[in-house]
């Protein structure tokens, strides 16, 4: 068999089928496996979460990840790190890191493909590919052939590390259905008045509560000098389409119209934006009050001017004009249609021996671990199959 693609997935369902006896050739256009792996986190991985559940990713058909996450699980995958000596921690809200650096994740697969007796081609480049009864691979290094093919090839985020649109092209090649792709877990942009209002806000990070079609996430956001990035942007990210609004609550934790009414009675002459510096960043809170209401003493505040300033900091309504891209995208929303796929197998259903896994396929993960862990379980269920 041959697996295109050194990534998360290629290298699980390779490690996988190689330890089944299965002879196993992977292989990668860059110069080393695993590049990817080496950069998400931070430099540290964040292999996966301990709480995993369906509803953390978002398909087309949301029912077809359900059989692979509960074939591998993230116990499975932890277990293989623990085998490996690899230390690791958890961050907030299940996410879990490596105490060192990503590659020791990289290496622990290559060593797991090792003990399956994987060959590995880096550099090579897939030219065309053929099926009459066998595969046929014209490469770079040459022609190669096998009983099955693997497609691990990954989306198109991030092409600075040479993501391209090769899966899709593979699966048009064979007529195999791909959705309309798009940029997901990735920074959201404003213009006009807005971002020009906004720009003193550069750098400032804030906890906060942020909506958008029927879902919400709570964590940090943080402006940037394009607009709004952090955690829940990217996480509201992957629900948000052109022209959709984006509600903020900057103060989750607090009833502004209660904490006014108790300024007024505590602390009557105190400046709203200094008492708003303790709720929030100095800087937001003081130049918020400044652009977007008179700022004054607490006890000159009327019912319906406190009534505006609170609804204005819970309901922050806002319509990015567009997002950061595939260059600084995360992952790739859509994909290869996930009823050409069986979901036991990852096998075409309309190709014998084609298989798709990982973020080529239309499954995509939230932000937390989520995509790794898919990568694994759609790799493994392949990798015990092909």
């Amino acid at each position: 068999m041959i697996i295109i693609g050194a990534g998360a997935a290629g290298l699980m369902c390779a490690l996988t089928a190689g330890q089944r006896g299965r002879k196993v050739l992977l292989l990668d256009h860059a110069n080393r496996v695993g590049k990817k792996i080496l950069i998400s986190g931070g430099g540290r991985c964040n292999f996966t979460n301990l709480q995993v559940e369906p509803f953390h990713f978002l398909s087309n058909n949301p029912h077809f990840c359900k059989s692979a996450l509960s074939r591998f699980t993230q116990n499975d995958f932890i277990a293989l790190v623990k085998k490996h000596g690899v230390q690791y921690y958890e961050k907030k809200l299940g996410q879990l890191f490596c105490n060192g650096k990503s590659d020791e994740i990289v290496s622990l697969l290559i060593k797991e493909c090792r003990l399956g007796k994987v060959q590995v081609r880096t550099n090579c480049s897939v030219e065309s590919i053929k099926k009459e009864k066998r595969f046929t691979l014209s490469t770079n290094l040459g022609s190669y052939e096998a009983n099955a093919l693997v497609i691990a090839s990954g989306g198109l985020s991030v092409p600075q590390m040479g993501a391209s649109g090769f899966g899709y092209a593979v699966a048009k090649q064979f007529g195999i259905r791909v959705l309309p792709c798009r940029p997901g877990l990735v920074s959201l942009h404003l213009s006009g008045s807005l971002l020009k209002d906004l720009a003193g806000f550069s750098g400032v990070s804030v906890n906060a509560l942020v909506s958008c079609n029927g879902k919400s996430f709570r964590e940090a956001i943080l402006f940037t000098h394009q607009g709004l990035s952090g955690p829940a942007i990217l996480q509201i990210s992957n629900y948000w389409k052109p022209g959709d609004e984006i509600g903020v609550n900057l103060l989750p934790d607090f009833n502004l119209n209660e904490e006014i009414r108790s300024w007024q009675k505590e602390r009557p002459r105190a400046e709203l934006k200094n008492l708003l510096g303790h709720l929030l960043p100095k800087r937001l809170a003081q130049r918020w009050v400044e652009l977007r209401h008179q700022n004054k003493p607490v006890n000159q505040y009327k019912k319906k001017e406190s009534n505006e300033i609170s609804e204005d900091f819970h309901h922050w309504p806002i319509v990015p004009v567009g997002n950061g891209g595939f260059r600084t995208a995360e992952v790739t929303l859509g994909g290869v249609d996930t009823d050409e796929l069986s979901s036991k197998t990852f096998e075409a259903k309309s190709v014998e021996g084609l298989y798709f896994i990982g973020e080529v396929v239309d499954v995509t993960g939230w932000l937390g671990g989520y995509n790794f862990q898919w990568a694994w379980a759609s790799g493994y269920c392949a990798g015990q199959t092909v």
